[in-house]
């Protein structure tokens, strides 16, 4: 897909850019494929707001994907490529041999027409799930399992990919985006090809209503807001009081870690950040 820019008609038109919808078939989703899609803006169920500057957006259907890619070895053709607010990438309709229709995360090659299927004994082609143990040293992958039969938790954005470094002793080895290096267990399930949408990373908003149809809300600065507000707040002018960077709440904003220790520290060979 290529990126569109706009006439400078006006401040928000100068520097706005959006991406070509070429490829894409209709404008209606499967609507038994679709639930209602429920907002708290940032609350948690005591209303109290646990995520800040959220809020407002445009109104959405939330797109039932499989994840899981449970249909093994029932082959199923792309009956359309579609667009979904829900997520950075596009995900394609797929009409089952046995007439059950699904969505599935569209890989970049992916085309209205092709033949998808799950299972051990799928060819090595964009958007086929096989598990790890089947697929090539190389391969780029998507939709990969952490734990089998839970469905695909890794590599779900827009221009996404892993590839498969090695395998030994019932793991395999992948890198991530993130230049993540991780060990994943064989038999988890994993889908073949690099996730579509490329472009998307090179979206300028270009205005701040633009952002506000995402349902984001304007952020306010640290230094804008009073003393019991912020450590940054208050002071005759422009100042943080000598303060480091933090957090409303005391915590160091710059090169301070904030992991917790989680059972699967263990498969990270090599992490994202030094």
């Amino acid at each position: 897909m290529a990126i569109k820019k706009y006439k400078p008609t006006s401040p928000g038109m100068r520097r706005r850019t959006t991406v070509v919808f070429e490829g894409l078939s209709k404008n209606r989703p499967e609507k038994s494929l679709t639930e209602s899609k429920k907002r708290n803006g940032g609350r948690n169920s005591l209303g109290r707001v646990t995520v800040r500057w959220l809020g407002g957006g445009h109104k959405r259907l939330y797109r039932v994907i499989d994840f899981k890619r449970l249909k093994r070895g029932v082959p199923a053709k792309v009956a359309a490529i579609e667009y979904d607010p829900n997520r950075s990438t596009n995900i394609a309709l797929v009409n089952y041999a046995d007439g059950e229709k699904s969505y599935i995360l569209a890989p970049e090659e992916l085309k209205v027409g092709d033949t998808v299927m799950a299972g051990e004994e799928a060819d090595i082609r964009p958007g086929n799930a096989l598990p790890i143990k089947a697929i090539p040293l190389g391969t780029f992958v998507h939709n990969i399992e952490m734990k089998l039969g839970k469905g695909g938790q890794l590599v779900r954005s827009a221009g996404g990919y892993a590839q498969l470094l090695a395998r030994e002793g019932g793991y395999a080895t992948l890198k991530l985006p993130s230049r993540e290096v991780r060990r994943i267990r064989q038999d988890c399930y994993a889908t073949v090809g690099q996730l579509g949408n490329i472009d998307h990373e090179n979206i300028t908003i270009g205005k701040a209503g633009r952002k506000r149809w995402l349902g984001r809300l304007p952020r306010v600065r640290g230094v804008c807001m009073n003393p019991v507000d912020h450590p940054h707040g208050g002071g005759e002018g422009r100042s943080k009081g000598g303060n480091h960077p933090q957090s409303p709440w005391g915590v160091p904003a710059k090169g301070y870690r904030t992991r917790k220790k989680k059972a699967s520290d263990k498969y990270i060979i090599s992490r994202r950040t030094k």
